[in-house]
């Protein structure tokens, strides 16, 4: 079973950042306004119109696919990583820290850790 996880873990992770990009991606939602006023809707209003937005969701994306892929997982963990700590920063810093308690940022946050687990003597070389 051990020898799983990691593959499951990968899967739910890279389904969790293709469920968010997609939709983003290729126009297939309108991305839902925030109250006005909000420090969320003032951090909105420069991401959406500068296209930032696409470019990370372009990321989430790519990671997405990558960390599905056994052989090219880490590399998938290399380029979600910053994406997984500027969601958490976005919730505790701009957002209300009650929206932390999450079922998809939980899965998220939990797989990640879990896979960077997996995989710490590979990434042992880059600490060094």
């Amino acid at each position: 079973m051990k020898k799983y996880l990691p593959c499951i873990a990968g899967v739910l992770l890279g389904l969790c950042f293709l469920m968010a990009s997609i939709p983003v991606l290729f126009n297939l939602v309108k991305i839902p306004s925030l109250p006005e006023g909000t420090p969320a809707w003032h951090f909105m209003q420069a991401f959406v119109p500068t296209g930032y937005i696409r470019f990370v969701k372009m990321f989430e994306f790519v990671g997405g696919i990558v960390v599905m892929i056994p052989r090219l997982r880490n590399i998938g963990l290399l380029l979600l990583g910053p994406v997984i700590v500027n969601i958490i920063a976005f919730h505790v810093l701009v957002d209300d820290p009650k929206h932390l308690v999450n079922p998809i940022l939980d899965i998220i946050i939990a797989c990640a850790l879990y896979l960077l687990w997996d995989a710490r003597k590979k990434f042992s070389g880059l600490l060094n």
